[in-house]
């Protein structure tokens, strides 16, 4: 459907597009919701694809691509992809020469694998830097920084991300707890945050029903969440004070945590310093 003079006008770079379907999520109907969730957690794969192969990974028809393009406003899904392709060109040199490169080897063997999820890290690395909003990343370790106790939760693939952090802030004396223990008292544990604490939650898809549960009770009793996911569509969104989208490069279907990690990291000693900065001005 083309647009016309009435028309809204169509976003003008990816960061406007995602705003647009964030925006739109509650109303898309069910298949252009599915299709919205893919673009946003795939946007690479929105630009180097053909409708045939987007379609597929999706799981949807082809024709449904087109009809979530003009649902956008767009003509067809080759206009709409043009904002996935200059996405990629605004990145640093050689991103998609390095990502067409690691798609297309056909080498094999240790030394090759090593190569390959070095690649993977780099590139998670490489796009960590422009995910994160800096005043998203000011406003989280004011929370945390301010908390009596920081609660972290976090299950099993991201859990090596709150084991981490728990071992950071006790080397730098911030009291903390992490849920997740032997005994199974994760609920005995939670209960005991009140409105002064904050918790800090990390979940990638699939998400571990678990964390999110946790977290949106912690939500609803008044106790800010920070989070770290890899989507905007992810349920930890919806109750975080902050949350933070990170979506890891992946080397034969074997995810990474190298920008989650790195990012963990920042984001502990950027409390430690906030709280040091507080103790030494407390007005």
């Amino acid at each position: 459907m083309p647009v016309t003079d009435a028309s809204p006008a169509l976003p003008a770079d990816f960061d406007a597009l995602k705003n647009e379907i964030l925006n739109r999520k509650a109303s898309l109907p069910k298949r252009l919701r599915q299709v919205a969730i893919f673009a946003l957690d795939h946007p690479d794969d929105i630009a180097f694809g053909t409708v045939a192969s987007v379609s597929a990974a999706a799981e949807v028809q082809p024709s449904t691509l087109v009809r979530f393009a003009q649902h956008l406003g767009f003509e067809g899904f080759s206009s709409l992809q043009e904002l996935f392709r200059d996405r990629l060109r605004e990145r640093k040199p050689g991103y998609d020469e390095r990502l067409s490169a690691l798609r297309h080897s056909h080498e094999d063997g240790p030394q090759a694998i090593l190569h390959g999820f070095v690649g993977a890290a780099q590139r998670s690395l490489d796009r960590l830097a422009s995910a994160i909003d800096p005043a998203a990343f000011e406003r989280a370790v004011a929370i945390l920084a301010r908390a009596e106790t920081i609660y972290l939760v976090s299950k099993r693939r991201s859990y090596p991300i709150g084991c981490y952090m728990a071992y950071a802030f006790g080397k730098l004396g911030i009291r903390h707890q992490m849920a997740g223990t032997a005994a199974g008292l994760d609920e005995d544990i939670l209960a005991l945050a009140s409105p002064r604490d904050a918790a800090f939650a990390a979940s990638f898809s699939p998400y571990a029903s678990e964390t999110i549960n946790q977290a949106r009770s912690l939500a609803a009793r008044r106790i800010p969440v920070v989070s770290l996911t890899d989507s905007a569509f992810s349920p930890l969104a919806e109750c975080s004070r902050e949350w933070f989208e990170l979506a890891e490069a992946d080397h034969a279907g074997f995810r990474l945590l190298s920008a989650s990690m790195a990012f963990a990291m920042a984001l502990t000693v950027a409390v430690a310093e906030e709280r040091q900065r507080l103790l030494d001005d407390p007005k």
